[in-house]
């Protein structure tokens, strides 16, 4: 059975799952899907085509489902996808997508947001992601799966990062992270490998290491980066984390790629 405080002002046209909580002070808008089992604590500000997962819960003054901050949104119908079992926490703002840039914002499963964290429109946010406070996206930025994003970052639009990255706490991300890395300067440049990280997940020495070997061949070697990625994908043709790293290449956008710092750069950061 839900439990909705008299004092929350929902519209009669939005959808609301089993088991819900929603908080004195919370307004919920005529096209909000809210899953079984999710928790609104008070003040929480939810509007626009947005869809919340199962089990989820948002803090106080967060506000889901805005419109874009972009002078090129003209108030078309687009949405925002949240995922289940997210931890949502105080003032962080999430805004639907743009119809030139795919038409939806999206969030994944099991990602937590610190406070003041904000996610702008057409993002794609992978899997157990992790925000710090005051971590911000630019419009159009892809995350990988499995990244931790350091307190008070800032991330270019249309940068991709990789899934297994760490960017350091007031990090500037103006290129796209292979993945796997870490990333820390107010212009943001790679440390190394994301040990830390990859060791979390399961990760055995074997797999660092070969991963290692992967990062160093590709911003190390000879020759363009295109030859030595063409190199790494021939020697680790049969191992799946480095043909991710190759394949994230591969794919580029509109941005290039991040590179190493140049002097001293071991690429064995524990950060």
């Amino acid at each position: 059975m839900s439990s909705i405080d008299p004092t929350a002002r929902i519209d009669k046209g939005a959808q609301i799952g089993k088991n819900v909580t929603i908080g004195p002070y919370c307004v919920i808008g005529p096209t909000v899907s809210i899953g079984d089992d999710c928790k609104m604590l008070a003040h929480v500000h939810v509007t626009g085509r947005t869809t919340i997962g199962a089990r989820t819960s948002i803090s106080a003054f967060a506000s889901l489902g805005t419109v874009p901050q972009s002078v090129h949104y003209k108030g078309e119908d687009t949405a925002l996808r949240i995922g289940e079992d997210c931890d949502i926490r105080e003032h962080v703002t999430m805004n639907i997508g743009t119809a030139s840039g795919g038409g939806e914002t999206v969030v994944g499963n099991k990602c937590f947001f610190m406070a003041s964290a904000h996610v702008a429109h057409d993002c794609k946010v992978g899997n157990n992601v992790t925000f710090a406070n005051n971590a911000t996206l630019g419009g159009h930025v892809e995350v990988g799966d499995h990244t931790f994003m350091g307190g008070l970052c800032g991330v270019h639009q249309f940068v991709r990062i990789g899934e297994g990255v760490i960017v350091g706490g007031l990090t500037g991300v103006a290129f796209d992270v292979l993945p796997f890395t870490a990333i820390i300067g107010d212009r943001g440049t790679l440390v190394g490998l994301n040990r830390v990280g990859l060791k979390r997940r399961g990760f055995t020495p074997a797999q660092i290491q070969s991963v290692y070997k992967a990062y160093r061949a590709i911003f190390f070697g000879p020759g363009k980066i295109e030859q030595r990625t063409a190199a790494v994908a021939e020697q680790f043709a049969g191992d799946e984390n480095v043909m991710r790293m190759v394949e994230f290449i591969r794919s580029a956008k509109s941005r290039r790629l991040t590179l190493p710092r140049r002097a001293g750069a071991r690429g064995d950061s524990d950060d």
